[in-house]
């Protein structure tokens, strides 16, 4: 695989798979296609995930599905129509349908038994019980002979085979017994084999139930995907299929209608309710200049946005995507399974045979044996094993979503239950990002012609400082004569120092603007200045220095310029969550030691590193990074992504750039510190899940196949058993639908 290209990745769709058993198989012929660097599947969303460095066929895949006996069909463009499911036919009845008609055919071979406990002596003729066990045998329990017999001829075993193997023996004992013994009414087990079924469909059924409803935070967000947009082209509003809206173009918003595209509005103002999207429980005021999401609903106000982003590049569209891609991943801890499930089968039918060969050679009783072998195999249940890791995640990934919180893969909400110290930046994370220009101290040159060169050199650039200078020499401008903004110069060559500041030439002079370090490695003076620095910085406000640094020539300071940030009003509160989770917290910050003593103070962090390069803080997050110590970066900025690469868990805010959110496993989609604190919760909680479902999944098959071996267990009890089991597994992760951020348990 080349390392230098992106990877391909290629969702499609497994009809089929019924256990971890399949699961594994699956994998392992995706894998052996050629071009295929990776692959996962998910029994949960019965789909797989194909990473490759080049586009595949898709044909090349489905043979290969085929061979193993599932078919494959592509994942739909989400702005294609869902397929109408076939509807169930008189040869194929499936779902609901199919379990109905079981259970009354059931039901009948089941009444003497229940009739015995209330004392009533009532049995059936043999012949009857054939007639209603034989379609229950054959015609609804045909999926577990096809599916088994495919598993067989590719060298493999699944729950469908170990079903069609126990029941046909009770089912051919019963035929045996009812036509080769002698007495007038053998002992016949029709009951177990339709009874068994009976169940399993029932499980089966309620299975599907239960995972459509971990898949419900995506088919929210989808829901959300406008279809048309009105689009404003010359004097008329124009609606136009969504697919047809181009970047540029100005779409009008009405009162109640969902914002159509990403964009920015240009005129009008109104409240946009973004709840599904970020979090935000409350709708936000939106203005001309300010950015809308499409699928957001608009409130009392019109609205004209000019479109910045659609299609695959929406902010909508990347959500879908990095929840659909967290619940296709598989966890770390599901490895494990995976080995399990790949000798599961194999092991249960080995100890089928022995349990029927103990039996026999023990007592001589072949009827036994036969109806003990049978519970072995239809007590053990890979079903559950194979849903347990992803059920949890898809559960956990989808609630997290609903509250702001994009999981990017299921390593990183695994590895976020045991981070044990949060290490964040400042500006942007921890205070509001929006510094104002606070105090001037020219050095040689008067304040107004030191607020002119420094807002030259910051012209263009996003940097919240660099806002902070030009909105300051823009109101100066405004409240001027006239005469500062007719003198205002032009920056050429401006170049971008990281961690540091930035350098520009001005009116033939190469200035420097940034931070102490940047003036003591350029060689300047600060001497007459750094007095009044020092008492700024006390205050907690951030120093920039301004310089002339053109060599030969000594470096000469021009002036410096003091910024204020407010810290958040939610930091406090997400700070003191951190703690009472037992979390340590650090802040790592380019800004002066004063600026960040103050900060830090406020909040009551643990440790305040500052004056640090991007370098910086990422070896000193490495660094962290020892013993049983898990570390998260929380950041915002350009800056931040090598810290957040090099943490264990990245956590970006989305409030940021997308170098820093590609860096991070985790994205925060509103700027809310608090929204940390809450990860992590979800992810604890969303773990303790998958270590239940494991639990739970591994003792059905630990307790249950001893008991049937040892002729405990009667194979209808056995099919209950295996039929509960992938239900409570799933029943279990939904519980987590409840869970909710701390924050936001008082609100209703």
């Amino acid at each position: 695989m080349s390392s230098s290209a992106s990877p391909v990745a290629q969702s499609i769709n497994i009809e089929g798979m019924t256990c971890a058993s399949c699961v594994g198989r699956v994998e392992r012929v995706l894998a052996a296609v050629p071009g295929v660097d990776k692959v996962s599947v998910n029994l949960a969303t019965e789909s797989a995930r194909v990473e490759s460095s080049q586009p595949l066929d898709f044909s090349l895949l489905a043979q290969a599905v085929d061979k193993a006996g599932y078919h494959a069909t592509p994942e739909l463009p989400p702005s294609a129509p869902a397929p109408v499911p076939a509807a169930p036919t008189l040869a194929h009845p499936t779902g609901g349908r199919a379990v109905v008609l079981a259970a009354l055919l059931s039901l009948p071979l089941l009444l003497p038994m229940l009739l015995e406990l209330a004392g009533v002596h009532w049995m059936l003729d043999g012949r009857v019980q054939m007639l209603l066990a034989t379609p229950v045998q054959f015609w609804l329990g045909a999926r577990f002979y096809r599916a088994g017999w495919l598993a067989l001829r590719a060298r493999s075993g699944n729950m469908d085979l170990l079903v069609a193997l126990g029941t046909s023996a009770a089912y051919g004992l019963s035929v045996y017994q009812l036509f080769a013994s002698a007495s007038a009414m053998p002992h016949l087990y029709f009951e177990a084999s339709a009874v068994v079924i009976t169940l399993i469909l029932l499980g089966k059924w309620l299975e599907a139930r239960a995972k459509r409803q971990t898949t419900s935070a995506i088919r929210a967000l989808q829901v959300l995907r406008p279809e048309s947009a009105r689009v404003r082209r010359g004097e008329q509003d124009v609606e136009v299929p969504i697919a047809d809206v181009r970047p540029g173009e100005l779409v009008v918003v009405r009162p109640g209608e969902r914002v159509a595209a990403d964009g920015e509005v240009v005129e009008g103002a109104s409240h946009v309710d973004e709840a599904l999207i970020t979090g935000e429980s409350l709708p936000v005021a939106r203005h001309a200049g300010d950015r809308v999401t499409g699928g957001a609903i608009n409130g009392e106000g019109l609205l004209l946005v000019r479109v910045t982003a659609v299609g695959a590049e929406s902010t909508l569209a990347r959500i879908i995507r990095l929840v659909e891609d967290a619940q296709a991943a598989k966890a770390p801890v599901q490895h494990l399974v995976d080995r399990v499930s790949a000798v599961f089968v194999p092991v249960v039918l080995v100890l089928a045979a022995l349990t029927f060969a103990g039996w026999w050679l023990a007592t001589g009783d072949a009827e036994r044996a036969i109806i003990n072998a049978v519970a072995v195999m239809v007590i053990a249940c890979p079903c559950a094993l194979g849903l347990a890791t992803p059920a949890a995640i898809m559960v956990g990934t989808g609630v997290a979503a609903r509250y702001g919180i994009l999981i990017k893969d299921a390593e990183a909400l695994e590895l976020a239950h045991r981070i044990t110290t949060v290490a964040f930046d400042k500006t942007g994370t921890l205070t509001e990002g929006k510094p104002s220009l606070v105090a001037l101290e020219p050095a040689g040159i008067d304040e107004a012609r030191l607020l002119q060169l420094a807002a030259a050199i910051q012209r263009g650039s996003e940097h919240a400082l660099a806002r902070a200078v030009t909105e300051a020499a823009a109101t100066r401008n405004a409240t001027s004569d006239g005469a500062v903004a007719a003198a205002a110069p032009v920056a050429t060559d401006v170049t971008a120092l990281p961690g540091r500041g930035v350098a520009a030439i001005v009116d033939g002079t190469r200035l420097i603007l940034g931070s102490t370090r940047l003036m003591q490695e350029e060689g300047v003076a600060l001497d007459a200045l750094s007095a009044r620095a020092t008492a700024l910085e006390q205050q907690g406000l951030t120093i920039s220095w301004l310089a002339a640094s053109n060599a030969p020539q000594p470096a000469q300071l021009l002036g410096l310029l003091a910024f204020g940030d407010r810290v958040k009003p939610q930091a406090r509160a997400a700070l003191q969550a951190l703690r009472a989770l037992h979390i340590q917290t650090i802040l790592l910050t380019g800004d002066n030691q004063g600026s960040a003593d103050a900060v830090g103070k406020e909040l009551g962090i643990d440790r305040i590193v500052a004056n640090m390069l991007p370098a910086d803080k990422a070896s000193t997050v490495a660094g962290l990074k020892t013993g049983d110590a898990c570390i998260a970066m929380v950041g915002d900025g350009i800056n931040d992504a090598p810290a957040l690469a090099a943490a264990d868990v990245g956590i970006a805010m989305s409030s940021g750039t997308d170098v820093a959110m590609h860096a991070a496993g985790i994205t925060l989609m509103r700027g809310d510190p608090a929204l940390v604190a809450a990860a992590i919760s979800i992810s604890r909680r969303s773990y303790s899940k998958i270590r239940q479902n494991l639990f739970w999944a591994f003792i059905y098959n630990l307790v249950g196949i001893p008991l049937a071996a040892f002729g405990l267990l009667n194979p209808m009890v056995a099919g209950a058993a295996m039929a509960l089991s992938s239900v409570s597994v799933i029943s279990n992760a939904l519980l987590l639908r409840r869970w909710k951020p701390d924050h936001l348990k008082g609100q209703a």
